[in-house]
């Protein structure tokens, strides 16, 4: 079986004579709608050498066409000037969070032929929620001229004995990367380059996850296609690395992109099993609707249910009351499949409704009101993300977040995309 995984030839700056601090920055998709954190992280850079001048925080993605150049152009001058490269390298990164604990992964390369976005995907490595396809075209106009890639994409694996990352340690690493803390509340992080023999017994371990006996174990089938990699966050940027690299093989051709950087793509590796790894869930709200008519669709709609899946309910709330709907027999593995199938449903039939996404129990009930619903359920627990991508595809869109904004990936690590 072809592998998914690499090695990857890690750009870094020196960071005796660059302030590692300055330096990392946080996931271009967080705080889009606060300018005034990019303000900050903007002053606390200032003139110092960051991965804040070669990245475009999303919160200004109507400003492309005006970025762009400069963020190339800074490129260039980092790859001449501040990066240097240590090749053939996977990076083991502690991470402290903003709640203290501490999240563990490894930083490698993954071979783009093997990840599809596509709903029903069987690849090793896959997406866990749609891809909304309307929104790669300004990151590809972002990616396609860039000579230089930095992750924030987080694969997860699905490793309960802890195989893979959790055996790593400082004594199997053969030096330190970078060891700092993060700016604007994101807690410290510490990286080591691993030995060639924890390498050796990373991709060991990784290939042992998807044996046949392995599948079997887990999911209580051996024929299933194996997945390996579920992307947790970033999936549309992974997704834009695709649509570049599928654009350069129908431009070189086949065998010529097979070589090419691009086919590669820089990511961090995470064991859904870490206990510093916390899942919540994203609640809906219906706007627009008599709250009774909505109710009584719901419950029409459950009784009309003939799945295998595991009994569920949500919780539903109005300005005047509240209550619960069970679903019985349902097709879809998790609680917020069944009532986003609902809810696609009804927005068909009533154009004037609308959906939105909520994080926390209080703001849904704070966005109640005689014309809008709440709906609560349980979240989604690690465990299940795997058996549900596997068997359902792709999760609906808004099924869970990984943990606080201030805990996401940091920009440092960097890789050459162009020849």
């Amino acid at each position: 079986m072809k592998k998914a995984f690499t090695v990857a030839d890690i750009l870094l700056p020196d960071f005796n004579n660059v302030s590692a601090e300055k330096w990392a920055v946080i996931a271009c998709d967080q705080f889009t709608s606060e300018p005034h954190y990019w303000e900050s992280a903007d002053k606390t850079v200032g003139n110092s050498p960051s991965t804040l001048r070669v990245i475009l925080p999303e919160v200004y993605l109507s400003e492309t066409e005006q970025r762009i150049p400069a963020i190339n152009s800074t490129m260039e001058v980092y790859l001449n000037d501040i990066l240097c490269e240590h090749p053939d390298s996977m990076i083991y990164v502690e991470r402290v969070q903003s709640d203290g604990s501490v999240r563990r992964g490894i930083v490698m390369a993954v071979d783009l032929e093997c990840y599809d976005f596509r709903k029903g995907a069987d690849s090793l490595i896959r997406a866990t929620e749609a891809t909304v396809i309307e929104r790669i075209p300004p990151r590809v106009a972002i990616r396609r001229d860039a000579k230089i890639e930095l992750p924030h994409v987080m694969l997860l694996i699905d490793d309960p004995e802890r195989t893979v990352i959790e055996p790593l340690s400082a004594e199997k690493c053969s030096e330190l990367a970078y060891d700092t803390d993060l700016m604007l509340g994101g807690g410290h992080i510490t990286g080591r380059f691993l030995s060639e023999g924890a390498k050796a017994a990373v991709s060991d371990a990784l290939d042992a996850l998807i044996t046949p006996e392995a599948m079997q174990k887990r999911y209580g089938d051996a024929s299933l296609s194996p997945l390996l990699f579920a992307v947790g966050d970033g999936n549309h940027s992974l997704a834009t690395a695709k649509t570049i690299y599928e654009e350069l093989k129908a431009t070189i051709g086949e065998k010529e992109a097979s070589e090419h950087p691009a086919r590669y793509a820089l990511i961090e590796v995470v064991n859904i099993h870490d206990e510093a790894l916390k899942f919540e869930p994203i609640y809906r709200v219906v706007f627009g609707v008599d709250s009774e008519d909505i109710i009584s669709e719901l419950k029409a709609y459950a009784s009309t249910l003939s799945g295998a899946a595991e009994a569920q309910s949500v919780e539903y709330i109005t300005s005047s009351t509240s209550g619960k709907i069970d679903f019985a027999h349902p097709d879809k593995q998790l609680t917020v499949g069944t009532l986003q199938d609902f809810i696609d449903g009804f927005l068909k039939k009533h154009p004037e409704a609308e959906v939105d996404y909520i994080h926390g129990e209080d703001s849904v009930k704070s966005l109640v009101s005689p014309t809008s619903v709440g709906f609560i359920f349980s979240g989604m627990s690690k465990s299940e993300l795997f058996k549900t991508v596997i068997y359902d595809g792709a999760l609906p869109r808004k099924t869970f977040s990984m943990g606080h904004a201030e805990d996401k990936r940091y920009y440092l690590e960097c890789r050459r995309i162009t020849k």
